[in-house]
């Protein structure tokens, strides 16, 4: 049956900026009596302020500031006992870290300075509610704003740590938009030759995340999302290009990809459905190779 999608929103126009007002609130951060009000001040002028970045990172005390605010969030995670104030204020804090992320100028010192790890346990989270959603879709951000780049720096990075399992936890069980980021940064660590490889070498590795991928194509039949779509249709695209994953692929899509199930949301989204044209014509190939499976002991 085929299914609608809701497109996503136009971005927010940017503000005016007051130089002064700046330099005084990334000041305010070090002091601890400061701190909630410039942090809530800098996160609302963080698009408009080109050079944000080097001056958060290079200002004496700062990101030791913006760690702190992480690190006395621990204590409220397990037990869940987060609440919406707390939540706001240690997102405020991650809105700056994710500027620092994204920024050219300090973004590998911040991948060496292993700052993503800080905000590990928050994706370990599981509780429902608003704060602890907004906890993970707001540290996702800072994660997808490292892969945006496309650095091989980044991936290099991330493959050294628990982040595709923790993706794939999040793609599997969370809110819509943290499913749509964690997808995206999945999709980007696939992209790159490393990541495709890393996640095809095992078939441990390979049969989890077309197990979680099955899984969310069948949720988008209920709950259509034309973002997410496209996400979970790039990364299959992606797999497709390692021949034994290839091979696997032709036992294992979902019926939903191959059917005129999503017609009508594909409808509008032409690089979408090229992207799922381009998938089952490689799946239609010849067979040349085994399929990936559980390698003999």
């Amino acid at each position: 049956m085929p299914i609608m999608c809701a497109q996503p929103s136009p971005p927010l126009q940017p503000q005016n900026v007051d130089r002064e007002s700046i330099y005084q609130w990334v000041s305010e951060l070090s002091n601890s009596a400061t701190r909630e009000n410039a942090l809530l001040q800098l996160s609302k002028k963080r698009e408009v302020v080109p050079d944000l970045a080097p001056m958060l990172w290079h200002s004496f005390g700062t990101t030791v500031a913006l760690l702190q605010e992480i690190i006395n969030i621990y204590p409220v995670i397990n037990p869940a006992t987060l609440t919406a104030h707390q939540s706001n204020r240690v997102c405020n804090a991650l809105a700056l870290l994710q500027c620092v992320a994204s920024h050219p100028d300090t973004r590998s010192a911040f991948l060496q300075a292993h700052i993503p790890l800080f905000l590990y346990p928050f994706l370990h989270t599981v509780s429902k509610t608003r704060p602890f959603e907004y906890l993970r879709l707001t540290s996702l951000g800072v994660i997808g704003a490292l892969v945006k780049t496309d650095e091989q720096e980044v991936i290099t990075f991330l493959l050294t740590t628990e982040i595709i399992p923790l993706c794939l936890r999040i793609m599997e069980s969370g809110s819509e938009l943290s499913k749509t980021v964690a997808t995206f940064i999945l999709q980007k660590i696939l992209l790159d030759d490393s990541g495709l490889s890393y996640i095809c070498h095992t078939y441990d590795r390979f049969s989890h995340v077309a197990m979680i991928l099955g899984k969310m194509v069948l949720s988008l039949v209920k709950d259509p999302s034309a973002r997410l779509l496209k996400h979970v249709v790039r990364c299959y695209l992606r797999l497709s290009d390692n021949p034994r994953a290839r091979e696997a692929l032709r036992q294992c899509l979902p019926d939903q990809l191959r059917d005129s199930t999503f017609s009508a949301c594909l409808q509008e989204d032409k690089s979408t459905k090229h992207w799922l044209a381009q998938l089952l014509k490689n799946l239609e190939a010849v067979v040349g190779m085994s399929p990936l499976g559980p390698t003999p002991v």
